[in-house]
Formats: C-alpha cells, sequence, structure tokens
C-alpha cells in the first residue's frame, strides 16, 4: 500500500505535533507518524522559561488550556556545591510572566489533538522502520498499529523524532555530542509547606542543585508532583552503570536537603513513575536541513541545556520549519536551505552561552566565583537570565563588558 502526502512528520512530540498543526491549519496535507500507541513517560523537559507562552498561544492554546497542562514557577533557583544561591526569575519580578512546569503527558496529547483538529492525519503506533531520502521524492517504509506495512511517500520529511533520529540518520548528518552525559528523569511526590493539601497547586521555585559528579533538577509540575531530573557524569556516570537506575537515584537524591524558602521539596517517597533514562543526553548534527528533508526539536540538535529550554526551541524550530515547508511547497527556492540558516542565526549564540554554562558547573571553584556574583550583583543576573530564557539575545551574554561585570572581583 501506497499513501502520498505533501508532509511527513516522523514523531508526535511536541516539536512534531506542532509543525502539523501549523501546516494543516495552512490547508497542507499531513501526516504525523507516532511510533507509540499511547503515551508513556519518557525522558524529556517539563521546565520552560516565559518565552514559551506565545508559542503556545499561535497554536491555538488559550489561558485555560494552559492551566490544565502547566503549573506556574516563580523562578529557578541555582545551588551550588558551597552553598550558593542565585535566584532566576526570567524577568517575572518585574511584571513579566513566569515559567512553567509542564504535565507532558497533558501537553503532548492536547498539542497531538491540536494538530489533528486542524486536518492532520495522526497515526499512533505508526512505526517509521526505513527512511530513503535518496531518490527525487522522499519514501519510508512504516508499519502500521496492527503489523501491516504501507510505504508512505510525501514531498517533504519532517524528522521530529528526537536524539536518536532515524530522519537525521537517514540523512547522513547525525553526530555525537561534544559533551557526554546521562539523564535520568521521573516523578515524585512533592512535600507540602503546610499540613493541608487542599486547593490549587502552591507556586514554588524550581531548583537547580549542582552536587560534583551530577546536578539535579526539581520542577514542580500539576498535581503537586516534582519532576525530578538528574545529569550524571564522572563517578556517578559509573556507579550508575554498577548498581542501576534506582540506586544511583537514590544516592544521587540522598544529597539534595530541603531547599531554600518556597523552594519546591521533596516527599519522602519514591519515584510515581518508571525512570527513565537517555545516555548519551545529548545530539548533534551537521546540519538541519536538504533536499526533501528537515529536522526539528531534539533531531535538530539537543545541547543538554542546564537551565532547561528544549520544549521553547522545539516549538521554535517547529514554528521556522512550517514557514519554510510552506514555502518550499509553493515552489520557492531553497526555501529549506533558509530554514537551516535561520536556526543556526537563532541558536548559535545561545549554544555558545550553553557550553559555557556548563564549563562553570564542571569546575566546582569557578562556579562558586561566579554564583556568589551573580547572586550579589543584579543587573548581571538579570543579562544572563533573559539570555537563558531566549527573552534578550544570547549575545548579550557574550559580551565583553558581561563578562568582566560578571567576573571582575
Amino acid at each position: 500500500m501506497i499513501e502520498e502526502c505533501e508532509v511527513a512528520v516522523v514523531g508526535g512530540g511536541p516539536a512534531g505535533a506542532a509543525v502539523a498543526a501549523l501546516l494543516a491549519q495552512r490547508g497542507r496535507s499531513v501526516t504525523v507518524l507516532e511510533a507509540r500507541p499511547a503515551y508513556r513517560w519518557h525522558a524529556c523537559g517539563v521546565f520552560s522559561g516565559p518565552a514559551i507562552r506565545p508559542l503556545l498561544r499561535s497554536l491555538g492554546i488559550g489561558d485555560a488550556e494552559l492551566r490544565a497542562v502547566a503549573r506556574v514557577v516563580p523562578a529557578m533557583r541555582l545551588e551550588t556545591p558551597g552553598g550558593s544561591v542565585v535566584r532566576l526569575t526570567y524577568g517575572a519580578d518585574r511584571g513579566g510572566s513566569s515559567a512553567l512546569g509542564f504535565d507532558r503527558r497533558a501537553l503532548d496529547e492536547l498539542l497531538l489533538e491540536r494538530a489533528a483538529q486542524r486536518g492532520a492525519c495522526v497515526s499512533r503506533g505508526a512505526v517509521v522502520e526505513r527512511v530513503d531520502l535518496d531518490a527525487s521524492t522522499p519514501s519510508l517504509t512504516v508499519r502500521a498499529a496492527d503489523g501491516t506495512h504501507l510505504t508512505v511517500r510525501p514531498r517533504v520529511v519532517v524528522g521530529a523524532d528526537g536524539i536518536r533520529s532515524t530522519v537525521a540518520r537517514a540523512a547522513g548528518v547525525a553526530r555525537r555530542p561534544r559533551i557526554e552525559r546521562i539523564g535520568v528523569t521521573f516523578h515524585v511526590v512533592e512535600a507540602p509547606f503546610e499540613r493541608s493539601d487542599d486547593g490549587p497547586d502552591p507556586e514554588v521555585d524550581a531548583r537547580m542543585v549542582v552536587l560534583g559528579d551530577a546536578y539535579v533538577g526539581l520542577a514542580p509540575v500539576p498535581g503537586r508532583r516534582v519532576n525530578v531530573g538528574i545529569v550524571l557524569r564522572g563517578r556517578n556516570a559509573a556507579h550508575l552503570r554498577a548498581h542501576g537506575v534506582a540506586a544511583t537515584a537514590k544516592d544521587v537524591l540522598a544529597g539534595v536537603t530541603d531547599g531554600p524558602g518556597s523552594a519546591v521539596r521533596l516527599a519522602d517517597s519514591g519515584p510515581l513513575d518508571r525512570p527513565a533514562g537517555a545516555a548519551p543526553l545529548g545530539h548533534r548534527v551537521t546540519r538541519r536541513a536538504g533536499r526533501g528533508w528537515v529536522l526539528i526539536g531534539d533531531a535538530a540538535g539537543f545541547l543538554d541545556p542546564f537551565t532547561g529550554e528544549g520544549l521553547h526551541r522545539a516549538l521554535v524550530s517547529a514554528t521556522l520549519a512550517a514557514r519554510a515547508i510552506g514555502r518550499e511547497l509553493d515552489g520557492v527556492p531553497r526555501a529549506l536551505e533558509d530554514y537551516d540558516r535561520a536556526m543556526r542565526g537563532r541558536f548559535v549564540a545561545k549554544d555558545v552561552v550553553s557550553l559555557i554554562v556548563q564549563a562553570f558547573v564542571a569546575r566546582p571553584a569557578l562556579l562558586e566565583y561566579a554564583a556568589r556574583r551573580l547572586a550579589a550583583r543584579q543587573d548581571v543576573r538579570r543579562t544572563l537570565e533573559l539570555a537563558l530564557a531566549d527573552l534578550a539575545p544570547a549575545t548579550r551574554a557574550l559580551d565583553p563588558r558581561f563578562l568582566a561585570a560578571l567576573l571582575a572581583p
């Protein structure tokens, strides 16, 4: 059986669902091929700064729907091994919107539903077994949920299939990350500040706790839960390979004490879902588009960003790709190449900033030095937090004047 469409999207996560919704709204014939028959927890980001809000609005996600899938997070607290605390509000303390902690099951299902409502064909349990990009027309070999096989021939293939992207491998552009980490993530019960659990979820700060050869992100999400994201390197990565996920996660979390003030806290209980992992925690590509194909979301390159902006980047890439694909289908020359250039221009400086942050995190003395200055120097802290949250050009954090203000005694 052969199925033809204008666009085939491999992967139904936020990036894939978003690009499908945007293209279908413009009258394009779109098929989404999602390998999972139903949602199951997997390694993914749940925290995002306020820059994600207008992107969700462009997909028709209103305030009521947003409240159903996300929880307001007033700030992210960076906590160092030496005891320094840097509170990053991303402008919320100055009248801006707050960051958000997402229920990924609810968000992912909502975005796929939005794509279907706008006219995209969403096929769950559809496993893409082969991608052929060498012919004049791309071709996908797909095993459907009922076990039958079909061939999908789109004019454009969109790889939205994560850090092990089948489309990126078929295009020959996948590379290993420059910095290799192992990630583990799961949910736990949130410890209440008061005895009563009645009423809406409280507004509490997220935390990023640095612990030697690991760091732990704690993000409050709907349902009085905390998403725990553990990133391992060095001895802790070796411990995981020797003792397994559960034992390693328990040992790492033993080093996380209750945070200061209104920071999120963990109840004394085990994981609510099976811990999911990613190794290596990262992915890079030599380019994001070619003849008849584009890569979006994590498939377009994922650099462990420390402060958690993967969701924002996924939706930005979907928006830029939808625009480029529409122009490609209209016959505009080099439209997909324009997408690749747009992505490079949009994120190259941010990636440099992320690499610098990672270099600080890997050196405890340097991290402590910088954290103390960020905590004491409000203007410097505001510049960094806005750059990290994509609310200001990342080049501001690379300006020599900023670096001098940060590092000067």
